[in-house]
């Protein structure tokens, strides 16, 4: 396999990162406004350094060459102390989302491509995610989930139990806290090293 198609393809899967990155940034904005909003981090590997592995595409994956790690979305946590305006934060994400693809900021990442987790604040109990949906229920069979909507706009996943490590990347990986204010942009969260460069 020709080096530039793998560099070409490890400048993509650090693109799509950052580009993950920076809507973590416009969505922090736009959610930090709300009252309700105690802390937001980024969790998952948009929060991580990426690192080098065999990938799912054909050519690479049969030549077995490795490349950066790709983010199939972004993960934020989002810690809540009331769960009355969940309609309001769901509108709010998404017109950040759109008004800042509109103004050149925001590459095209969309609120399809964005999970909250919802967690409550003080506790760290995660309480469900986000919905994508413009109404609640919807009438999808998402929304036959048992408790989905209960609370609307909060969506529960068939199945979904959270891994012990979920939060795990969030310490070193918060984006805003009440009382602190923004810490520090996506942007800033760690890039990987290429350790073969260094050999």
């Amino acid at each position: 396999m020709r080096r530039a198609r793998i560099e070409a393809q490890n400048e993509a899967m650090l693109r799509r990162q950052r580009d993950f990155r920076l809507a973590a940034d416009v969505v922090t904005a736009a959610l930090m406004t709300f009252d309700e909003v105690e802390a937001i981090a980024v969790i998952g590997s948009v929060a991580k350094p990426l690192w080098k592995e065999v990938p799912r595409f054909r050519e690479f994956r049969s030549a077995r060459v490795k490349i950066w790690h790709e983010c199939a979305d972004l993960d934020l946590a989002v810690w809540l102390s009331s769960l009355e305006r969940l309609g309001s934060l769901r509108r709010a994400r998404d017109r950040a989302l759109r008004e800042s693809f509109e103004a050149g900021v925001n590459p095209g990442v969309t609120g399809h491509q964005l999970d909250i987790f919802l967690f409550e604040a003080g506790t760290d109990r995660h309480l469900g995610r986000l919905c994508r949906f413009s109404t609640c229920p919807k009438g999808k069979p998402d929304c036959a989930v048992p408790g989905c909507g209960d609370i609307p706009f909060l969506r529960q996943i068939e199945g979904f139990r959270p891994r012990a490590d979920l939060l795990e990347p969030a310490a070193q990986a918060m984006l805003f806290r009440r009382g602190s204010g923004l810490i520090r942009s996506a942007l800033e969260l760690p890039q990987p090293i290429d350790h073969d460069d260094l050999a």
